[in-house]
């Protein structure tokens, strides 16, 4: 509303929400007061919105809002203006019916690994002293991961660590990476299937999973697919999973 500049009147449509729901109050919304006010596409962006996924008491319903919007772009006019653009990290994994989830349809465009010339792109951009040996250091260790690579030269190039010593315990508790990497074990911890089947992949390199299995790792970002092979993303989750699990 503020971005259309139009009064707020969620007051007068949310009294919907004790009789039908609070998504079908949202959807009342924008069908009957924000989307007939103008008369040109609206795009709505959502960023981070993995950070629902903590909230299993919403999530799905919230998803299946997003859902369900989509769909109904293809039927109605004036669900023609809306336009949803949903960004999320694939660090996450969460089951949504296959109906219901909005990760399935669309143009899906998925952030692919850099390869050598754009880290040394980005290390220019961060004013850093480097040559190919020190991307190649770089990339041995957390492969062409784009939020691993730039958290490394984002910390470099602030100082607070080297590369050398990032290189010398990368999966101790007081690296720069261990956050994530925590992160990272919580949904293994959350989903047993998902660590067994990781367990086997860290301990066979590659190894052969079941369709489903495979498809869940990769969307949580912690493999890599070569053909039918699953592989661990990079050495900085083999070896810290070779510990965890």
């Amino acid at each position: 509303g503020l971005a259309l500049n139009i009064p707020n009147q969620i007051d007068d449509y949310w009294d919907l929400a004790e009789i039908v729901g609070s998504s079908m109050a949202c959807k009342a919304y924008f069908e009957e007061y924000l989307l007939p006010t103008i008369n040109k596409p609206l795009t709505l962006g959502l960023d981070e919105v993995d950070k629902v996924f903590e909230y299993p008491e919403i999530y799905r319903d919230f998803f299946g809002l997003l859902r369900a919007l989509h769909e109904e772009g293809k039927r109605r006019e004036i669900w023609e203006k809306l336009r949803l653009v949903i960004v999320h990290s694939t660090e996450v994994y969460v089951p949504l019916d296959i109906n219901q989830s909005p990760f399935n349809v669309g143009l899906s465009v998925e952030l692919p690994e850099f390869n050598n010339q754009q880290i040394l792109d980005l290390v220019q951009r961060y004013q850093l002293d480097w040559d190919e040996t020190e991307v190649e250091k770089l990339m041995m260790l957390v492969g062409g991961h784009p939020f691993l690579v730039r958290l490394t030269l984002y910390n470099i190039a602030n100082r607070n660590v080297t590369l050398t010593q990032i290189l010398q315990n990368p999966t101790s508790s007081s690296s720069i990476y261990a956050d994530h990497l925590h992160r990272q074990s919580l949904i293994l911890t959350q989903q047993p299937e998902l660590a067994n089947a990781m367990k086997d992949v860290v301990i066979n390199n590659p190894a052969k999973l079941p369709t489903v299995t495979k498809f869940k790792l990769h969307s949580v970002g912690l493999v890599k697919l070569q053909g039918d092979s699953v592989l661990p993303r990079c050495n900085l989750y083999s070896q810290y999973l070779q510990t965890y699990l």
